[in-house]
């Protein structure tokens, strides 16, 4: 009997919700790597573990036209990230996490238990492929570019050689209705930079600020600056997105602060605005505190670029979309979303596209639920095998097309 994603179900969600509740944060995730390890066991996969993280890298073999010349088999990158967030779990759920602080806030667990199911599929119907799979379990993706330590560490060559295409999945608490996948060609996320400034003034009374240097008055004008800066240098058309999550002065209403600070998120488009970020802000926030008489350490972190999807490589993955659960189930969005993700690396060093799938309750309003990095946001189960099936079809499909070979008739349907 072919094995299909709906057999696996119920191991799905028991992965997920395991996950779920002992959420690990950043690069080091030693219990969801054992985890991952467990679910790859017996399956066949040549292993490899990162050093500089808790990556897992798992190389399928594929059986099909084994001739000796497997140096010119095509090769297939799936992607899921693992690490979760900083974030006191509000949601209410049954398997909320256990752990004080921490909460898989972004569904990074539907990601991973998606990706060990299809590693199940794909190894079922191993002597089918025409060539190989490699899957990338990633830490790290929140803030810490987990993938470019894994680039560095050879996982797009894990296979022999460079993989020929690669796909990403993001699962999403809102954006659209349950169970709708999302696409876009050519700029789907925003790139990510950061911004840490700290004005150095001298304490003093809040009765005599001209006996003081008041660093508040100075970051207060700052900020508003900054957002107006952008409405006047900036092509409203090429979208610039700075927001100040973080803003400390002071410790008492009748005292004038030593210091004051801010960090702040910077979203770009395109590598012009971007370019130009890096030096319009620096230079705002010099001259704005030099005015006050007032230093100032402005620290601008260069994190994720922009997310460019690969126009044949997404095409193609519409068509499985469609085929696989019709075209009703399927959204090409117009316009990219502000978040980033650091899958941008993996698709500018090769041909690859990133799906959205939306995982908010069946007939639940997707336009008013607590979204991804919320506290409340709650990601329906649903999804997993549809999640897992693409995975795996993904892979089935594009090493077909790459081999020219018809691919068999799928083991993955849902």
């Amino acid at each position: 009997m072919t094995l299909t994603a709906q057999d696996l179900t119920g191991d799905l969600i028991r992965f997920r919700h395991e996950m779920h509740m002992e959420p690990e944060i950043g690069l080091h995730l030693p219990r969801t790597q054992e985890r991952v390890l467990t679910a790859l066991d017996g399956l066949g996969y040549e292993i490899s573990l990162g050093t500089d993280t808790t990556s897992v890298t798992a190389v399928l073999r594929g059986g099909a036209g084994a001739d000796g010349q497997s140096a010119r088999k095509p090769i297939v990158l799936l992607r899921a990230d693992m690490d979760a967030l900083p974030v006191q779990e509000r949601s209410g759920v049954e398997f909320s996490s256990r752990v004080e602080g921490a909460m898989h806030a972004c569904g990074h667990d539907l990601h991973t238990a998606m990706l060990t199911g299809a590693a199940t599929l794909l190894a079922d119907q191993r002597d089918q492929l025409p060539g190989d799979v490699v899957l990338m379990f990633q830490p790290g993706e929140e803030g810490l570019d987990g993938a470019s330590v894994m680039i560095r560490e050879g996982v797009l060559d894990a296979a022999g050689r460079r993989v020929d295409a690669a796909f990403g999945m993001h699962v999403f608490a809102g954006l659209a209705p349950h169970g709708q996948f999302c696409t876009k060609t050519g700029v789907i996320m925003s790139a990510s930079d950061g911004l840490v400034v700290t004005v150095l003034g001298a304490g003093g009374h809040g009765s005599a600020p001209h006996a003081a240097k008041d660093p508040v008055t100075a970051v207060a004008e700052i900020v508003t600056a900054l957002q107006v800066m952008i409405t006047r240098q900036f092509n409203m058309f090429d979208p610039v997105v700075l927001t100040v999550g973080l803003l400390q002065a002071g410790t008492k209403r009748n005292v004038i602060p030593e210091t004051a600070h801010f960090e702040a998120t910077i979203r770009t488009f395109s590598e012009e605005s971007r370019d130009k970020m890096r030096l319009s802000v620096p230079r705002l926030v010099k001259n704005i505190a030099a005015a006050h008489g007032l230093e100032v350490d402005v620290d601008y972190q260069t994190e994720y670029p922009v997310s460019i999807t690969d126009v044949g490589e997404t095409e193609r993955a519409e068509g499985v979309i469609t085929e696989m659960f019709g075209s009703e189930r399927l959204t090409r969005m117009a316009t990219p979303i502000s978040g980033s993700e650091d899958f941008s690396h993996v698709m500018a060093a090769v041909p690859g596209t990133f799906i959205g799938l939306s995982a908010v309750a069946p007939g639940q309003d997707y336009n008013s639920t607590a979204f991804n990095h919320s506290p409340y946001a709650t990601f329906d189960d649903d999804v997993l095998t549809d999640g897992a099936a693409l995975y795996a079809e993904l892979a089935v499909s594009r090493l077909a097309s790459l081999a020219g070979t018809q691919p068999a008739p799928t083991s993955v349907d849902n």
